[in-house]
């Protein structure tokens, strides 16, 4: 499923990927509906019928994840409100373990996320998923959202890494389908991003797992390379 030994970096989705895209869900499905009924002196249902198709017309662009965006076009501070709801975000089975013996294992683990720079701080707060990993890239750092090809090119002046040896983990198969139209050597995708939801069908090419547990083993057989190399 993945050839660990043929890699030096694993590039990380976060939401849906590391984290349990039930915060996520949760929030733009009905916690901020709620709270903008509130605002607008409108039935939840009319706040839903309102802010989905919104939601749903700037999908795969970077105002799609821009907290700003939505703040402004809402008229609401959108990373106040996913505070309020800030205690259902953490990480989905197995994946601390699946972070430490990456680390063990010598590769290099960078995460890239089209969060926004604010509720990916928050999400930091609340999880401690910096200390796990090597590095953390935000889209909005390139102005362009991991849906577009160029993304990938753009990338790498931010995070040096060969395409051939490099390893993409994503919930999103368009993500994944960017990647790999970028060159990127290896794809995997997690079927089960949000532990509250039923899994995905599998993509017809691009591999995938529901959990971490399922590449623990194989990725336990690599061995770090000696120091210095």
């Amino acid at each position: 499923m993945v050839n660990w030994h043929s890699l030096d970096t694993v590039f990380l989705d976060m939401d849906g990927t590391l984290l349990d895209l039930h915060f996520d869900n949760h929030f733009w499905l009905e916690h901020l509906p709620r709270r903008y009924a509130e605002h607008n002196n409108l039935s939840p249902e009319e706040a839903r019928d309102t802010i989905i198709p919104m939601i749903m017309a700037e999908r795969g662009s970077l105002n799609w994840y821009c907290t700003d965006y939505w703040s402004n076009r809402l008229d609401l501070d959108i990373t106040g409100l996913k505070a309020e709801v800030g205690d259902r975000i953490g990480y989905l089975p197995h994946v601390t373990e699946f972070l430490d013996t990456l680390q063990d294992s010598g590769l290099r683990s960078v995460i890239v996320t089209n969060c926004h720079p604010d509720p990916l701080s928050l999400k930091l707060q609340r999880t401690g998923l910096d200390s796990r990993v090597n590095n953390i890239i935000s889209s909005h750092q390139l102005g362009k959202p991991k849906e577009d090809p160029v993304f990938w090119q753009d990338l790498a002046r931010l995070e040096a890494y060969q395409p051939a040896t490099t390893l993409m983990v994503d919930d999103s198969f368009p993500v994944l389908e960017s990647a790999r139209a970028a060159g990127i050597a290896q794809c995997l995708a997690i079927l089960a991003p949000d532990s509250q939801q039923a899994a995905r069908d599998r993509h017809p090419d691009i591999p995938s797992i529901h959990r971490f547990d399922e590449v623990l083993p194989a990725l336990r057989q690599r061995q770090p390379l000696p120091s210095g190399q």
